[in-house]
């Protein structure tokens, strides 16, 4: 590795010599034009949230939908949660105007960013890096919203004191959980918040047949615990098992099976009843990797081959095998669903 940077430290150098006068000549084109890099940036970003408030006022529109793939879109996030979002806070105008949401890298891509620019609520973000809080930090969003960039390692024993500190404990309109880890531990160690809604990362990998987790390991990263990427997190069922332990009522999944959504059971009658429908998604996602780190675009059910060996905690039987050991992992409608696209796609 050092070999290979020192070779590309006079290439480096080259690319610098040649790049540097071409981008002053082009921020003196755009200067030129009244326009800079930064102020293009905020134009787009404008137009990407007028797109999404456009958007918002259709799904609010939607009084019954089929499942929550009916209302997906993004804006700011990954797999349409935005949309889902949007349309569930619409059937709950009294909750809370708060959310907390951790594991969010550097927030640019989150459950809770559009809900944020799009409805004023205030928020905690929480990511173990600090460069991508310090990058939140720097970001024009941060001073012109109510929103705390806390750079903390998630785990079980410190979760509630975080939450404490920056004054998020109590009534919570939102808590987002995405940690690719410990998230079915955080969650259950969480005890001094009451969301109205929940959304709890699942990975669709571990099936729909089993309530199962990785055991606990505060110190967990996803990719130094398998180089696949494919061990982390917990199945569905151990999290809507957890939930409803917890007083949730499960919603669905959005259509790409990476997030489950819950309502809490005294607000249930002002949203269940128009869900006809409660799914739940398989994952789709091709993100596996070969231990030299590159894509390998692995597919459905082969995934769960590759972390066949890794063990997991039965929440069931309060025991920990093997994922092989718990194989076949998928219903007959996920095998299905894993080659049948959701209706609006």
């Amino acid at each position: 590795m050092r070999l290979l940077r020192r070779l590309m430290s006079p290439l480096r150098a080259k690319v610098d010599e040649i790049a540097g006068p071409l981008r002053t000549k082009l921020d003196k084109i755009l200067a030129s034009q009244g326009h800079s890099f930064a102020a293009s940036r905020r134009l787009a970003e404008r137009q990407l949230l007028l797109s999404g408030q456009l958007a918002s006022f259709e799904v609010r529109r939607l009084t019954e939908i089929d499942t929550l793939a009916d209302v997906e879109f993004s804006v700011t996030s990954q797999w349409g949660e935005d949309g889902i979002i949007e349309w569930l806070v619409q059937k709950l105008p009294g909750i809370d105007r708060s959310f907390v949401e951790f594991g969010v890298e550097n927030f640019g891509e989150a459950n809770a960013r559009f809900l944020l620019q799009n409805r004023g609520w205030r928020g905690l973000a929480m990511d173990g890096s600090e460069a991508h809080m310090n990058h939140l930090r720097s970001e024009t969003l941060y001073w012109r919203y109510d929103l705390v960039a806390e750079c903390a390692f998630v785990t079980a024993e410190n979760i509630n004191a975080l939450l404490k500190k920056h004054g998020f404990d109590g009534d919570l309109g939102i808590l987002s959980v995405d940690i690719d880890g410990n998230d079915y531990w955080v969650l259950k160690a969480i005890d001094c918040v009451q969301p109205a809604l929940l959304i709890a990362e699942i990975n669709g990998v571990f099936g729909d047949r089993h309530a199962i987790t990785i055991p606990y390991d505060p110190s967990f990263e996803r990719l130094k615990a398998h180089h696949s990427g494919q061990y982390f997190g917990a199945s569905l069922q151990a999290m809507i098992a957890l939930a409803k332990e917890k007083g949730f009522t499960f919603l669905g999944t959005n259509s790409n099976g990476v997030n489950a959504f819950f309502v809490r059971d005294d607000l249930e009658d002002q949203v269940m009843p128009s869900i006809r429908t409660v799914k739940a998604w398989p994952a789709r996602h091709r993100d596996a990797r070969n231990e030299a780190g590159e894509l390998v675009f692995t597919r459905g059910t082969a995934k769960a081959d590759l972390v066949a060996e890794m063990p997991v905690y039965d929440i069931d039987r309060k025991t920990e095998l093997s994922l092989g050991e718990l194989f076949p992992l998928y219903s007959e409608d996920w095998q299905k669903d894993l080659t049948t696209p959701p209706a609006n796609g």
